[in-house]
């Protein structure tokens, strides 16, 4: 498993939403994509195909042959978990921005033939030696986390995230878009019975991207937290806040996402396109937190003025632009603006536990892994709503 730089692994694993945090419609014409709300869960059985295929130690894959290549759907033999690793019997696979990265060869050093997928749901099939504390049989998940090295200054400080070495499923090693990866045990997290496979897989990215920069924000029960995009990341942002006990504030660019937005659970609703975003703030008192979910740098400069004293920006959407701020607006309130990156195996397992007792749910769309191309480039144009899931069920 090759190490990677630092310089992309620091990024957070979920791209963001789209540059105004908004989601293209659904098409009313479009009925080959199954929706699945929050809670709703699709179950079938196994094919007769499938029990031949591992018969035979063979399974199925999705790959990108090269940079920048087609996605093919290919079949291969079943790994096997080495030292310290488990194989994981794939369920569900979320498709995430991020996996362009490996589809367009966009991350350095990336080795290919490569499975794309860092958002991984399914159950232990096998354990390699050395590994304690798991067993064939657990349901687990595997998300951007995909391992540390225990050695670099970070990993000492307890920093796993922030590893200067980071493993990525789908970059460091074959991902998730297959009937079954092989995993580091210290990528795993435990999934609670009461989460089906197809909603925790956007958990573990999306998930733990929104709520551990939350619960980490400073934030505290009754204070004003505003989510800024209502997309994959922001969806599930706004539940989270809410579920936290914080007063919720949905930004997103048009009235038409204020239902939407309320229904998950906001409390207030600021149209970004027809209102002046940080006065807004200000009459509510002040944003202790923002949750910058969008990827365009321009619409977080203005919610900074909205900032309470000691108030943080919390930027989780990747944008190359800067973010225009003045030392005044820092110094002047106490202000910050920082970074978060998603999060180690154990805050995606809380993100998970969390979800199952709160109820936050993602809202998804499911496509079979055979249907692999139709989701990327579905998810690609920014036309789901929210996050696109693959299922290993050969019939959908």
């Amino acid at each position: 498993m090759a190490d990677v730089p630092h310089e992309l692994s620091a990024q957070i694993g979920d791209g963001g939403e789209d540059a105004t945090g908004d989601d293209v419609p659904l098409d009313p014409g479009e009925p080959q994509f199954d929706l699945v709300e929050p809670g709703r869960v699709s179950r079938r059985e196994v094919q007769p195909d499938t029990i031949k295929r591992r018969a035979m130690g063979k399974m199925r894959a999705v790959q990108v042959a090269q940079g920048g290549g087609a996605l093919e759907l290919v079949e291969r033999e079943m790994p096997e978990p080495t030292q310290d690793e488990v194989r994981v019997r794939v369920e569900a696979c979320g498709v995430c921005h991020s996996d362009s990265l490996t589809v367009e060869g966009q991350w350095p050093g990336l080795s290919f033939p490569r499975i794309p997928g860092h958002e991984i749901a399914g159950i232990i099939d096998a354990v390699g030696t050395g590994v304690v504390g798991w067993s064939a049989g657990q349901r687990v998940g595997v998300g951007w986390f995909g391992g540390h090295c225990g050695r670099c200054e970070p990993c000492r400080r307890g920093w796993l995230i922030d590893c200067r070495n980071l493993r990525i499923p789908g970059i460091s090693y074959d991902g998730g878009y297959a009937d079954a990866m092989v995993a580091p045990a210290d990528a795993l997290a435990a999934m609670p019975d009461q989460l089906s496979a197809v909603d925790a897989a956007p958990l573990l990215c999306a998930g733990v991207t929104t709520f551990n920069a939350l619960r980490h924000s400073g934030a505290m029960p009754g204070d004003v937290v505003a989510v800024l995009g209502i997309g994959g990341l922001g969806h599930l942002g706004v539940q989270f806040a809410n579920k936290l006990g914080f007063c919720t504030v949905a930004i997103a660019r048009g009235s038409d996402k204020e239902a939407l937005s309320r229904n998950l659970g906001a409390h207030h609703f600021i149209d970004s396109a027809t209102e002046d975003v940080a006065a807004r703030l200000n009459r509510l008192g002040g944003a202790r937190a923002v949750l910058a979910t969008v990827t365009s740098a321009k619409a977080m400069t203005p919610v900074i003025e909205g900032l309470a004293v000691r108030g943080r920006l919390i930027v989780v959407g990747v944008d190359a632009e800067p973010i225009e701020v003045s030392p005044l607006q820092l110094i002047g309130a106490s202000r910050s603006v920082v970074g978060h990156a998603a999060g180690a195996s154990i805050d995606s397992q809380d993100t998970l536990g969390f979800s199952a007792l709160s109820g936050v749910r993602p809202m998804i769309e499911t496509m079979p892994l055979s249907r692999a191309p139709e989701a990327y480039a579905r998810m690609m144009r920014a036309e789901a709503r929210f996050r696109m899931v693959l299922t290993m069920a050969e019939q959908h």
